[in-house]
């Protein structure tokens, strides 16, 4: 790699959504610091993340951050080696406040400005764990995302398969919030889940015999189906029955298509990413499966499932080796291409 440097330390900023977080990664694997700010009480007597106020509370908060961040460290401004930080995709809003952020920082202090992928910061995060073994398949599922991707080597992604509607994350939260669970859904929904029995029937969406796309929009329907007819003949619905099956058919359909990517490209790692990889019963069926079938199977500790700057300054760190710098005309993108970043 170009520019190696055993020895870096990579400030990390991330911004996308509703949390705002900043880290320092040593040598693309130490975690020396990882500041997370959520707002998570802020948007949940909205029912979901706004994004004005997301953008006002990382204004609010991002230079504090920081600097927890780089005290927690150990270091100082001097000692860093570049700044990473996520240009999308995002909230527009929310990346342009780390945007801005990074891009004051690299200038005053003269350091790399280093734009890193949204994406390619969850894969990463098993990696401050133990390194990532190429070549291998990566599904992230979260709220915004669900993707399958292959990587040959670091900082190289191709797409084999994403949603074409609404991501898993976010199908978890439209759910939860039709049976009146509080934001975020998705862990609510979890927690449900294991008081009941997946004894409904909901579709499951494999789409084309070949495709390694989801489609999670028909079960979210059917699911506020049967709530709707049941209050219509007066009827009581078993939330925790109806979480079961809801959960059961999302996970059914990750673990499977995730599985079939492996054997497609002939790989032996899977990496699970994205916020959806806190669920449990997708841990638990992609654990078992994997053990069946002989694939090493990584996943993130729960801190590093949801957003997190050292993520991002791991995935960083990699650009950094290989010299893949921005300028101060770098910008928030908030449909960013994960393949343009190679």
């Amino acid at each position: 790699m170009k520019n190696e440097n055993r020895n870096c330390f990579i400030l990390g900023i991330e911004t996308s959504c509703d949390e705002t977080s900043a880290a320092v990664v040593r040598n693309g694997q130490e975690l020396l610091s990882n500041v997370i700010s959520s707002q998570m009480e802020v948007h949940r007597r909205f029912g979901g993340v706004v994004p004005e106020v997301a953008s006002r509370r990382h204004v609010e908060r991002i230079t504090l951050i920081i600097q927890d961040a780089l005290d927690q460290a150990g270091v100082t401004q001097r000692d860093l080696s570049a700044v990473a930080v996520t240009q999308g995709p995002g909230l527009v809003g929310a990346l342009l406040i780390g945007v801005s952020a990074a891009k004051a920082l690299s200038f005053a202090a003269n350091l790399p400005l280093i734009g890193v992928h949204h994406i390619a910061g969850h894969i990463y995060a098993s990696h401050l764990v133990e390194p990532l073994h190429f070549p291998l398949v990566a599904l992230v599922a979260s709220g915004g995302h669900t993707e399958l991707i292959y990587m040959p080597s670091h900082n190289r992604f191709e797409r084999l398969g994403r949603t074409r509607d609404d991501a898993a994350g976010e199908a978890f939260d439209k759910v939860a919030r039709v049976l009146g669970l509080p934001y975020p859904g998705g862990p609510r929904i979890d927690q449900l889940a294991k008081e009941g029995k997946p004894s409904l029937n909901l579709p499951r969406a494999w789409l084309e015999p070949d495709s390694l796309d989801f489609s999670f929009s028909g079960l979210k329907s059917a699911v506020i189906n049967q709530i709707h007819n049941a209050n219509q003949r007066d009827e009581q619905v078993n939330a925790a029955d109806l979480a079961a099956s809801f959960q059961q058919s999302v996970v059914e359909v990750l673990t499977e298509k995730a599985i079939r990517a492996v054997h497609r490209m002939g790989v032996q790692e899977l990496v699970l990413a994205g916020g959806v990889s806190a669920n449990s019963g997708l841990r638990d069926a992609l654990t078992h499966r994997c053990e069946k079938e002989g694939i090493r199977l990584r996943i993130p500790p729960l801190k590093l499932c949801t957003d997190n700057a050292a993520m991002i300054a791991a995935a960083g760190t990699y650009r950094y080796w290989e010299g893949q710098f921005a300028d101060y005309t770098l910008n928030a993108v908030p449909n960013l291409s994960l393949t343009a970043m190679d």
